[in-house]
């Protein structure tokens, strides 16, 4: 793995005491591994500690690990009054994994949570720190069943265990946001792709089939996806905990929600193709149509980044084929990439 070379925002996290909640997880590794390599006081919560290690471990992350199940809000609540972060990053989340699939887990903690968390955070912050107190990771799928842009005051209308799990902890954080103690966003994210995702997922699979030769059954691939590559998500978050509080208020618009994505549909059938370029997979391998879409899905136009550009002036620039190429550079497999 190789180490990161701390960017301009990283370093303003030098020796800042960073709480990150799923720390172990897709994204939360990436994110403490820029964090490591700035010199942050990392403080990582996970439920696995031997599969934490071992991440830990290949991603040269360094901190004190504190093992915590997230479900229990007074263990939660004592944790975050004991360390006293100067911001935490809440990348915890029940429901990517199609296995997830119990709503009181799934309300537990992508809601009860992110009311806890935030109640804390506002109890202990420090005003002495010049960007946010909480980042939480949001998702698309709280917007479900619209269209248009996706601009975030768009009425969102979830349609998934997921996604209505998600706003309803979205929206809390607008709540606690409101009292006035707490200065916090929600990155709402997309497709997000990369060095780490889960076993299944589209990418995932495409190595696996690169390193077995087996086929790869499809669907027809003509869904739209906004995929923003995991590196530039990380980067994001930490820009977006170092953003000037006063940026966050836009009128009567819920405190603090913004799009994390590129702005830039493809389809997964053009993403399966460059992938399967760069992997040395050949075309009769790849079986499009052979599964049916899901009914979740799905449909907009390119995503709004207006608010994304005005808070930080910066957006996402890895393109796919970029992304894809360093994901096969990086994977821990034996998988060749032309």
């Amino acid at each position: 793995m190789i180490v990161p070379v701390p960017s301009a925002p990283d370093r303003r996290y030098a020796g800042a005491r960073v709480l990150i909640l799923g720390a172990a997880g897709f994204i939360g590794r990436w994110l403490a591994r820029r964090l490591a390599a700035a010199g942050a006081e990392l403080h990582l919560v996970v439920r696995d500690p031997g599969a934490a290690e071992i991440v830990f471990t290949g991603y040269r992350i360094t901190g004190q690990v504190h093992v915590l199940d997230l479900c229990q809000a007074e263990a939660v609540q004592r944790l975050v009054w004991h360390i006293r972060p100067v911001i935490t990053f809440n990348m915890a989340g029940y429901g990517v994994d199609p296995a997830e699939r119990d709503e009181r887990t799934a309300y537990a903690i992508n809601h009860s949570l992110v009311e806890t968390v935030a109640a804390a955070v506002a109890a202990v912050r420090n005003p002495a720190w010049p960007g946010l107190d909480l980042v939480h990771a949001g998702s698309a799928l709280e917007y479900g069943a619209i269209a248009g842009d996706l601009a975030e005051e768009s009425h969102p209308n979830p349609t998934t265990l997921y996604g209505r799990s998600k706003l309803a902890g979205t929206l809390a954080l607008a709540e606690q946001c409101a009292r006035g103690d707490l200065r916090a966003a929600t990155a709402r994210l997309f497709t997000v792709y990369g060095p780490g995702e889960h076993a299944g997922r589209l990418l995932p699979s495409l190595l696996d089939a690169a390193k077995t030769g087996a086929p790869l059954p499809l669907t027809a691939g003509r869904q739209l996806r906004d995929f923003t590559y995991v590196e530039d998500i990380a980067e994001g978050l930490l820009r977006l905990g170092l953003a000037a509080a006063d940026r966050l208020r836009d009128g009567a618009q819920p405190a603090g929600v913004v799009n994390l994505a590129t702005g830039r549909l493809t389809t997964v059938r053009q993403f399966v193709e460059q992938a399967a370029a760069i992997l040395g997979i050949g075309a009769d391998h790849l079986l499009f149509d052979a599964i049916p879409t899901r009914a979740e899905e799905m449909r907009h136009d390119p995503v709004s980044l207006q608010r994304l550009r005005h808070w930080l002036d910066w957006t996402p620039a890895t393109p796919v084929a970029a992304g894809i190429g360093r994901t096969c550079s990086l994977a821990q497999s034996a998988v060749r990439c032309t």
